[in-house]
């Protein structure tokens, strides 16, 4: 493609976080903006400086001129949203995750598959620089063979919007499957999973899901490697930790317990070093590399709760926008592609199936032949 991309964001909430990065990403041009909300339409618009806006979705997508849509709509609207874009022949990121049944996991490969056009979950974590150092490891050779993976995604979300309130944990379970699965470059092919404690009635009336905790173990499909994930969301103490470990043959990479500390490395099976992450923007054009370490507006009142409570998504937000971009660009699958980003989705949604059937096997499709 010899021209920039005109893209749009959908939703201004979180969304708003990239509108300055794909301003100044060299092969990517920031279009148009979409939100139902007038007021808050033509605040960002004004305060960013985008001229095109649209309170309407849908005539979004009759316009010709927009090649790709990064939606960031409550997660109800993921799915459809992906898959009227997509089948309005737009490129689409889509924030996490990407869908919450298995026919619209379906419907979201067909329609790519059919239109030619490339879908990419945002997931955080896997361009997070605390993944990038762990694939760093990996392609090294320094971690040996990958003999297990473990995720954790602990979060409080009391007070956020109402639909979160009672969301069954694995419902929102990318953070902690993403990078496990993303590290050995796999998809899972079957889950089961447990669910722990009880939260407050009110809650459990919004979406029949009891569990404070639900935990998780996944086989990775066409390796000999399975993975664990622990999620809650409700009525539990403890500080907010999204995290990966990853064992090794050779070195073993595990995140830290609290926030601010330094995760550590086992090497060998004896010594034990603790290390500083560093950061990955040199691996960005540099006109949105200084996006890893600071909030894209500036003013740190302005930035959306996820970002706050996220420690800033590990730097991710930069990564993510210039992967998707040069996907359509160079015209290669993303990281996740389509079929990877509908597989780590499923995982929890069957995980929480499994555990409302008291730690059944859900065995997952291969999205990659249907």
């Amino acid at each position: 493609m010899n021209r920039k991309l005109n893209i749009a964001i959908v939703g201004l909430g979180f969304g708003a976080e990239f509108i300055p990065i794909y301003q100044r990403h060299p092969h990517a041009h920031l279009y148009a903006v979409c939100q139902r909300s007038k007021d808050k339409l033509d605040q960002i618009g004004k305060a960013f400086g985008v001229e095109k806006k649209y309170a309407s979705f849908e005539d979004l997508l009759r316009d010709p001129a927009v090649d790709a849509v990064h939606i960031n709509s409550p997660i109800h609207l993921h799915a459809s949203q992906s898959i009227a874009a997509l089948r309005a022949g737009k490129h689409v990121a889509c924030t996490v995750p990407a869908c919450t049944t298995l026919e619209e996991a379906r419907e979201i490969v067909k329609a790519s598959r059919e239109s030619g056009k490339k879908y990419m979950m945002m997931e955080t974590v896997v361009w997070s620089r605390e993944y990038l150092y762990v694939r760093e490891l990996r392609d090294s050779g320094r971690l040996g063979r990958i003999q297990f993976v473990r995720g954790s995604h602990l979060q409080n979300m009391a007070g956020w919007p109402g639909y979160w309130e009672g969301l069954p944990p694995m419902h929102y379970a990318t953070h902690c499957v993403s990078p496990c699965l993303g590290i050995v470059n796999g998809e899972a092919e079957s889950v089961s999973c447990l669910g722990s404690g009880r939260i407050s009635e009110a809650r459990i009336a919004k979406y029949g899901s009891p569990f404070a905790f639900e935990t998780a173990q996944f086989k990775v499909r066409n390796q000999d490697v399975a993975g664990e994930v622990t999620r809650y969301l409700f009525d539990t103490a403890r500080q907010y930790q999204e995290s990966f470990d990853c064992y090794g043959s050779q070195t073993s990479f595990e995140w830290q317990l609290v926030e601010h500390d330094d995760p550590v490395l086992h090497v060998g099976g004896e010594k034990v070093e603790k290390v500083k992450i560093p950061d990955y923007a040199h691996l960005l054009p540099e006109g949105i590399r200084d996006f890893t370490t600071k909030c894209v507006y500036d003013m740190a009142e302005n930035a959306h709760l996820s970002f706050i409570q996220g420690s800033g998504h590990g730097g991710s937000h930069p990564h993510l926008a210039h992967e998707f971009v040069m996907s359509i660009v160079e015209n290669r699958p993303s990281f996740p592609d389509v079929h990877q980003s509908v597989n780590w989705t499923m995982v929890g949604i069957l995980a929480h199936e499994s555990a409302m059937r008291g730690g059944e096997k859900m065995h997952l499709p291969n999205f990659r032949t249907v």
